[in-house]
This record gives C-alpha cells, sequence and structure tokens, in this order.
C-alpha cells in the first residue's frame, strides 16, 4: 500500500513507539528509584538529606565556609553578601546554619552577613577544657569582631545569642552600631521547665522540648525524633557545661540594660515558653533606644519558623539611621507564618507549619515604648 509523501512506513512507525516506549518506562522507573532512594536516605538518615538542602540554600544566597583561629581555637563561620556588616549569634545547641531562613534577606537587602559558630557549636572546636560560658563565648565573638577588622557593626543574636550579643554590646559599645535581639536570655528569671529538656535522652524528653519551644507547631514525625536523639549527642556535653554556667546567674543584664545605647531591635514569639514575653518588656522598658515587635503564633523558635514575617522588620530596622520607629504600627491582622527548612537544631520545624492562633498577652507592655504586633 503506498504511504503519502513524508510519511514514515508503518514498521518505521511502530519502530518508534516502541522506542519512544521503553525510553519513557526507563525514564520512570529512574525516576521511581530516585525517590525511593530519597525516601529511605530521609527515613533512615534525615539530617544528612536536610544538611544538603541547606546548604544549597546557603550556597544559593553566596555563603561560604570560612575558618578562624581564636585564643588558639578554630572558629568556623559563614559569610556572604555586600554592604554593612551585621554577624549573627546563635542560641543554645544550634549552629550558624539555622539562621538560613533570615540570611537570603539580609543578604539580598546589602548586607554582608557574618554567622558563627560558637566555640563547641557546629562545626567549631570542641576543647575538653572549656566551660562554654556566657563570658567565654562572648569572648569569642569580641575575638571575632576583631580578627575580621570589624570596626563598626550590627550585631544580631538569637536566645543565649542574644545574651551573649548584649554582653558584647556592653563590652564593645563602640563596635556595635544596632544591636538586634531574637527571644533572646539574660535576663534573671524562674525556669518552668526542668533544664534536663536540653540534652534529651528520650522520645518523652523530646517531645516536652517540643512544646516548650514551639507549642502550636505538630510534633515531628517519630523517625526525625529518633534521628535527632542521635544527632544530638556529640554536642549534648557542651550544651550541659553551658547550661550549668548559665545556672549560676553569673553575666546577667537586668542591672545593665541602660548601658545598651545603641538602637536596638527586640524581636519575640507571642508564645515562647522559654523566655518568656515578659522578659522581651523588660528589656524594652530598660534599654533606652529600643523598638518591641512581638509576633503571633511563634515561640521560641520564631527566628527560623516565621523568618519571612521578621526579615521585613530586621531589614528596615537595620537600613533605617534612626534605628527605631517612634510609633510601631499594630498590624491589622494576623499573617500565617512560614516554615524555614533548616536541618539545624531547630528541627522540629522543618516539617512543622506553626499554626496561627491570638493568644492571650502575658505582660502589658509600658505605654510610653508601644510595641509592635504582627
Amino acid at each position: 500500500m503506498a504511504t503519502s509523501q513524508g510519511a514514515f512506513p508503518q514498521p518505521e512507525l511502530a519502530k518508534n513507539g516502541f522506542v519512544f516506549e521503553t525510553r519513557l518506562k526507563a525514564w520512570l522507573a529512574a525516576c521511581a528509584a530516585l525517590l525511593m532512594a530519597l525516601g529511605i536516605t530521609l527515613y533512615y538518615r534525615p539530617f544528612a538529606l536536610l544538611d544538603r538542602v541547606t546548604e544549597a540554600r546557603l550556597f544559593a544566597n553566596g555563603m561560604q565556609n570560612q575558618d578562624v583561629v581564636i585564643d588558639g581555637h578554630r572558629i568556623h563561620y559563614l559569610v556572604g553578601g555586600t554592604g554593612q556588616p551585621i554577624v549573627l549569634v546563635h542560641g543554645l545547641g544550634s549552629r550558624a546554619s539555622d539562621w538560613v531562613g533570615l540570611i537570603g534577606p539580609l543578604v539580598r537587602s546589602g548586607h554582608r552577613v557574618y554567622a558563627i559558630d560558637l566555640l563547641g557549636y557546629g562545626d567549631s572546636e570542641r576543647p575538653a577544657s572549656a566551660h562554654y560560658s556566657i563570658a567565654e563565648e562572648a569572648h569569642v565573638v569580641e575575638g571575632f569582631l576583631q580578627a575580621q577588622n570589624l570596626q563598626h557593626t550590627d550585631l544580631a543574636g538569637w536566645s543565649m545569642g542574644g545574651w551573649i550579643s548584649m554582653v558584647v554590646a556592653t563590652d564593645m559599645p563602640q563596635r556595635v552600631s544596632r544591636l538586634v535581639l531574637l527571644d533572646s536570655a539574660g535576663l534573671r528569671f524562674q525556669p518552668s521547665f526542668d533544664p534536663i529538656l536540653f540534652t534529651p535522652s528520650d522520645m518523652a524528653q523530646i517531645r516536652a522540648l517540643e512544646r516548650l519551644l514551639s507549642p502550636s507547631a505538630p510534633l515531628m514525625p517519630d523517625f526525625l525524633a529518633r534521628a535527632f536523639l542521635v544527632r544530638a549527642q556529640p554536642e549534648a556535653w557542651v550544651i550541659r557545661r553551658s547550661v550549668d554556667a548559665m545556672l549560676t546567674g553569673q553575666n546577667l543584664l537586668d542591672n545593665k540594660l541602660k548601658q545598651l545605647t545603641m538602637p536596638v531591635l527586640i524581636v519575640w514569639g507571642k508564645e515562647d515558653n522559654l523566655t518568656p514575653l515578659s522578659m522581651a518588656y523588660t528589656i524594652h522598658a530598660g534599654v533606652p533606644n529600643s523598638q518591641l515587635e512581638v509576633f503571633d503564633g511563634c515561640g521560641h523558635l520564631a527566628p527560623g519558623l516565621c523568618a519571612s514575617r521578621i526579615a521585613p522588620d530586621m531589614v528596615s530596622f537595620l537600613d533605617k539611621s534612626g534605628g527605631w520607629r517612634d510609633s510601631p504600627q499594630e498590624s491589622a491582622s494576623v499573617q500565617s507564618p512560614q516554615v524555614s527548612r533548616s536541618s539545624t537544631s531547630g528541627f522540629w520545624g522543618l516539617f512543622s507549619f506553626a499554626k496561627v492562633k491570638r493568644t492571650r498577652t502575658e505582660a502589658t507592655a509600658p505605654a510610653s515604648k508601644p510595641a509592635g504586633s504582627h
């Protein structure tokens, strides 16, 4: 039978169809195998995969891994971006990459970002002789500023990192242009929890720690919790030393808040059960040139879980020459927090979406210095 001009004979069509079907099946099989491998890796070694995701996000924002020797100890840090420098100081049991949700906005807004791994944490050295106290870690940060020749820099600290940053700012006020405190420790208060939760050894303690840090977020899957128990062990002894040092009450800032004369932004999750909201109002009242922003639906992990909501206020504060707004605007509605997917000690945020809800105010903001609400 004759064929029309330019058409393939029937056997040729069948042959090409067979080749296409074979290639399609091979492609689908390869995709299925890849998905299965990713699933197995995620289940048995979740942090190995999540670490790669975080590294990719950091690389996309131009961040590089660097080391510097301070007092004979190797300190790891991330650095990237150009413009006004800012140094980010993480909290207890955390690491530099926990800032991944805020690093991107800071780099894109024209800042040179340094995120430091404190002594004993992340990829920094863990000397057996160190106490890992606030004073020791503040000394490391001060040494870092000197090593990088940062004569005038912004400084931000989260949780224990906020405490350390306040100590640095009182020790070196001439070097710190602006200070950002995110769910910061550093004031005297009576804990409502057992400090043993900071180094959990079983699933029950992990669940209790989750509820303490992010009461609105769903609990992380059991396989991820089990993986964390394994991952947390190398730093557990460092965390215990840090906690023991903090519990001595040395280097508290209750009577030194007025020494923070630079512009200070105070960021707090309204549902923070670790460092309660009342501490934010105390800092706000005691620091002369301060701005307080409170975020609904967020707990102690607000800089991670609510990074997309915090970033605009943080960037605006850092870019304003006046430091803080005279009349922070109340938010008309509650916005949904977005999860920052970081393979770090804020790990339960990886698969959790903080539920937005209005909660009762735990303290009243000073009338003369209103607090912004989000």
